[in-house]
């Protein structure tokens, strides 16, 4: 698996992260982002992905699928209670400034 998130302009793709399906890699990039404004002192977190489902699931509107979508969804809410306000948007792909980081940087490693 892997990840990117763009925190003010600036993107942290993180690699070999291991096995994963791609809802796993989304939930890890969500909770990674979580880490990362937590450690730049945001307060106030608008998250972004293109996972609708998962997007779903950490916005409570969707039961999560599996035990596994379980643990990501404790694990994002224990993780957003250091904030003032969490909001969740989701957004197509060709809008997600991570998502096309991350293609980017794969395009260029391949060049």
């Amino acid at each position: 698996m892997e990840c990117a998130v763009v925190l003010r302009g600036v993107t942290d793709v993180r690699r070999s992260l291991g096995y994963g399906t791609s809802d796993e890699a989304e939930w890890l990039a969500l909770v990674t982002a979580v880490e990362i404004a937590g450690r730049e002192g945001v307060r106030d977190v608008i998250l972004i992905g293109d996972a609708l489902s998962v997007i779903r699931q950490a916005n409570g509107a969707e039961r999560c699928h599996s035990d596994v979508t379980s643990i990501w969804l404790t694990r994002f809410q224990v993780a957003v209670r250091q904030f003032d306000r969490v909001r969740l948007r989701h957004v197509r792909r060709t809008q997600n400034l991570a998502g096309i980081a991350l293609e980017r940087a794969r395009w260029h490693e391949a060049a």
